[in-house]
Parts: C-alpha cells; structure tokens; sequence
C-alpha cells in the first residue's frame, strides 16, 4: 500500500497517538510495532538511536512493507537532511525531528513526505508552517508551556496542527487536558511502550495499553 503525505497525516490524526519506540533488536522492534497496530495506532514513530539504527530501520520497513503493508512506519530524531535522505531511501513515511531543521523540510518536500519538527516556540511554529509542515511537534511538550501553551497559540492561529511529545501521559486526564487544547496528536514514548512490557516480551500488554489510549481519544473527541 502506498502511503503519500495526505494517507500519512489522516492517518496520525484518527489514532491521535503517535507511538515512538527505539530498540537494537530487530525482532522485539517488529512486535511492538505490530502490536501498537493491533491496537489501533498503525503509525509509528521509530527514532534514530545508536549505531546502525539506519540498517536496522531498513531491515524492520522492508519486512512490514511485505507481511503488515499497512503500517506507517516514520523516523523520529533527525538533525540533518542526509540522515533524513538515509531514512527515505529505506522506506521510512515521515521524518520527526527534536528542532526545526529547514533542510530537513526541504528535504521531504521534495518526496512529498510529511514532516514533523519541533517547536517551542510561534515563531518556530510560523517558520514550520512556511515551509509547508502541515503538523508540529511541540518539543519538550510539558517544558515549553504544555497545554496552555497550546491554547494560547490556538486563539490567533486556529489552523495551527500541534503534536505535543513529553508530558501527554495515556491516561483519560492527561487525554482530557491535553486534547481539550486543541492538539490533533500526541506521541507517547515509554509511558505507552513500558520498558517493563519490553523486557517481558508482553506484546499483548502493549497492545491493550495502545487500545485503551486510542479508545480514551475517540471517547474524548466524541463527547461521550
């Protein structure tokens, strides 16, 4: 299945979550990731971490291309264009980064690749939004102003499309507080993929706390 720019975006935007994961092993990256797609959240946020996260990144996409082709797996932690030019040529569906890197923009732009940067401030924001980011990651979310920040960014800005990462915790008032803001995602690192689960191998933990966080997102935004 191909998953272009607007496929990607509607995507993030149902499951509210963005699941972000990073682990040397290549297998226990496959099951917690399709273990977060069980559970209602497809797309996936695997972050540059450690040696050869490259090749390993590629060996993880070429298998869920073939066997869960519908999987949006995206890169997070990219500073430079050429690690996010790596990162592309191996499938990877969107590219997140920690700061506004405007070569990195340009860089998926030209793929029609959808990119998140972090931002923490409106300035950073409207800069993000010139160069055609259609979400922004606020980055560190609860140290930059958290839910209110959001608010206040809302009033004069409401087409603003905010993904706050840190400090949005998978519980119904974290959920409440930070959704009520205005924000359209959140990724959740290991308050959603506990360390504990990993280790354990309970892929089927890890899939019912991703089904409970995206169930608490769709009852927020539904009123009921």
């Amino acid at each position: 299945m191909r998953h272009d720019r607007l496929s990607v975006l509607t995507a993030l935007e149902a499951q509210g979550i963005a699941p972000v994961f990073y682990h040397p092993d290549r297998d226990v990256c496959l099951n917690v990731i399709r273990a977060c797609a069980r559970g209602g959240a497809p797309v996936v946020e695997f972050t540059n971490r450690g040696d050869f996260a490259c090749d390993l990144f590629g060996e993880i996409a070429r298998e869920l291309q073939q066997t869960d082709p519908h999987i949006v797996l995206g890169i997070g932690s990219v500073v430079d264009a050429g690690t996010a030019a790596l990162f592309l040529n191996r499938g990877a569906r969107f590219v997140v980064s920690p700061g506004l890197v405007e070569e990195v923009a340009r860089t998926c732009n030209r793929r029609m690749t959808a990119y998140f940067p972090g931002c923490g401030s409106v300035s950073e924001i409207l800069k993000a939004q010139e160069l055609g980011c259609e979400i922004v990651k606020l980055f560190p979310g609860a140290s930059v102003g958290g839910a209110d920040f959001v608010k206040a960014v809302m009033g004069p800005m409401p087409w603003t499309k905010i993904m706050p990462t840190g400090g949005v915790d998978p519980d119904e008032a974290s959920i409440a507080k930070w959704f009520g803001s205005g924000i359209v995602a959140a990724g959740m690192g290991s308050k959603l993929v506990t360390d504990a689960a990993v280790k354990a191998g309970d892929w089927a933990g890890i899939e019912a706390s991703v089904r409970q966080t995206v169930e608490a997102i769709r009852t927020f935004r539904s009123g009921t």
